[in-house]
């Protein structure tokens, strides 16, 4: 386990896996919204965190991803940006990502009055923010239409993993 500053998580991304997971946070929502993004990103991710307050099992985990994914994101030969939009029911979410090397999150998502598997706050909002960092990532999410918090956070996790998976693919000739 690699100590985040607020809290120890571990994890490993194989990104030419098969969705295969094994997350353990600590928060049962987060493992949920993990594993959609890991099978839409088409990658295996094993992560752990070590057991605390929620919020900083949210956070170690958000680090220990990023961690993980910033290598793979700039390594030669792949395309380093993707963009997806993704329903979940009645929400609709739009993520575009670059791996800039200029942490940036834009996000008109306002979940702060939810509450999630009994957790107050912006989950996402949190989690995301530290993914940003980490990873050095431009990222914009966009909610284009949804009311359930559960469905816009599905939505937004899934659309995130299918822009990981661009962004991992090898670019073609002509982008190179």
């Amino acid at each position: 386990m690699a100590a985040t500053g607020q809290g120890r998580a571990s994890a490993r991304v194989n990104t030419n896996g098969r969705g295969e997971t094994n997350v353990a946070t600590g928060v049962p929502v987060l493992d949920h919204l993990l594993t959609l993004l890991a099978q839409y990103a088409s990658f295996d991710l094993a992560l752990e965190v070590e057991p605390g307050d929620p919020e900083v099992e949210i956070t170690a985990a958000a680090r220990s991803l990023g961690q993980a994914l910033a290598g793979p994101l700039r390594a030669a030969g792949v395309r380093g940006h993707g963009s997806a939009v993704l329903p979940v029911d009645e929400a609709l979410a739009h993520v575009t990502l670059e791996a800039s090397g200029r942490p940036l999150l834009v996000s008109k998502v306002d979940l702060s009055q939810a509450r999630i598997a009994g957790l107050a706050g912006d989950l996402a909002g949190r989690f995301l923010e530290e993914l940003t960092q980490t990873a050095g990532l431009t990222l914009h999410v966009r909610l284009v239409e949804g009311s359930d918090s559960q469905h816009v956070l599905e939505a937004i996790f899934k659309a995130l993993g299918v822009a990981l998976a661009q962004a991992l693919r090898p670019r073609r000739r002509e982008e190179a």
